[in-house]
């Protein structure tokens, strides 16, 4: 897909873990009467609910690698996090979950909840369509033809000129778009969580994907600060788990733990939100990276550290069980997410490398002055020659 539909995912997607991380809970559909819960039926709606979130993880941080690698092959500048945007990330995270309970106090959740249906809708069938068409692609046969298009539409001429939509795409591309669309009307039309689930796994496989950390450190100063935020927002206040319950959008994964009594049309949701997989997610992708960069054939940071998460998902279900309380998931995954590879890394004497390491090393300073004055005077010296062949 083109550069400008990847960056419009990469918005939603940092606008979706802004909005809402919200920790497994129970959830009813709106106006229908609960089913009571069996253990049976828990068992298998928080199982599904952890498969779920194993997977984006997974398959997020294995396209991450891929991502990496081609960037790197094209000489392009990736978009990665910083240290300073690691450490504002939990207070915009802050401002947006407080601003949509406010929104939900004030007005009317029916009208707030079209508006953002409709932007999901956009939003989720473009993330669907970029998940979807490595699989299409592949799958297409020989009879339908790839033809490219490209649309373009530039400002000015010469040194001004300026690319205001530069898109390509292919018949391929558009078939995608098509399946996109129609799991896209029939979440529009009916809401049904198996077409949420499909959204929601779009969303966070793009966000493992895309959103990256350029170094260990920067992904301790994030997972710390929204460990904070996490907690404030579920234990001190309602705010959390009353956006997540108002808000009718693809950002949480839901599964029913009535599925065994009533089928498909199930109304009696356990859920995770989107956050609480992306976040951990990322971090977990940058160590995939590291292991990678290494040139080794053990994956020991990813593996410990995705057993790690699986772990701290058991406990968090566990807890709220335990508590009937809704937990912030991140009080129990950062701890196990940070101390696993913290651990490994001690052990096998790789903690100055681990934090040394970074998927787009920024250059120092004085390599920077020395490099624009050796540019400088490289030009200056090329303008002389010129001038002295003129004369």
């Amino acid at each position: 897909m083109a550069e400008e539909v990847i960056g419009t995912v990469k918005e939603v997607l940092k606008g979706i873990i802004e909005n809402v991380n919200a920790a497994p809970k129970n959830e009813s559909a709106p106006g229908e009467k609960k089913t009571p819960s069996t253990p049976e039926g828990m068992a298998v709606a928080y199982s599904s609910l952890v498969v779920m979130a194993m997977l984006p993880i997974i398959f997020g941080s294995i396209r991450s690698v891929k991502l990496h690698k081609l960037k790197k092959s094209t000489g392009e500048k990736a978009d990665t996090m910083t240290k300073k945007d690691a450490m504002y990330f939990p207070l915009i995270a802050s401002a947006a979950l407080f601003g949509l309970y406010l929104f939900f106090k004030i007005f009317q959740k029916v009208h707030i909840n079209y508006l953002l249906t409709g932007y999901f809708f956009v939003l989720g069938v473009i993330a669907l369509a970029h998940l979807l068409s490595p699989v299409i692609n592949s799958l297409m046969p020989a009879a339908v033809p790839k033809v490219p298009f490209h649309i373009l539409f530039t400002k000015g001429e010469g040194k001004h000129k300026e690319d205001i939509v530069n898109y390509k795409f292919s018949t391929h591309d558009i078939v995608c778009l098509v399946i996109s669309s129609v799991i896209g009307v029939w979440y529009l039309l009916k809401k049904h969580w198996i077409a949420n689930n499909l959204f929601g796994l779009a969303f966070a496989i793009n966000g493992v994907e895309m959103l990256h950390l350029n170094n260990f450190v920067t992904g301790v100063i994030l997972l710390s600060g929204l460990f904070f935020y996490d907690i404030f927002w579920v234990f001190g206040t309602n705010v959390m788990v009353t956006v997540a319950k108002s808000f009718e959008a693809p950002i949480k994964l839901v599964f029913p733990q009535d599925l065994i009594e009533n089928g498909l049309n199930a109304s009696n949701f356990a859920m995770l939100g989107l956050g609480d997989i992306v976040i951990p997610g990322i971090f977990i992708a940058l160590l995939l990276r590291f292991d990678d960069s290494k040139k080794r054939k053990t994956r020991i940071y990813f593996y410990s550290t995705l057993i790690a998460y699986f772990l701290g998902l058991l406990a968090t279900i566990f807890v709220m069980h335990v508590f009937k309380h809704a937990q912030p998931a991140l009080l129990y995954l950062v701890p196990a997410c940070m101390g696993t590879p913290l651990l490994v890394a001690l052990v096998r004497g790789e903690l100055k490398v681990l934090f040394a390491y970074e998927d787009h090393p920024e250059e120092k300073p004085e390599k920077k002055e020395k490099k624009e004055k050796d540019e400088s005077t490289s030009s200056s010296s090329s303008k002389k020659k010129e001038s002295k062949k003129g004369k």
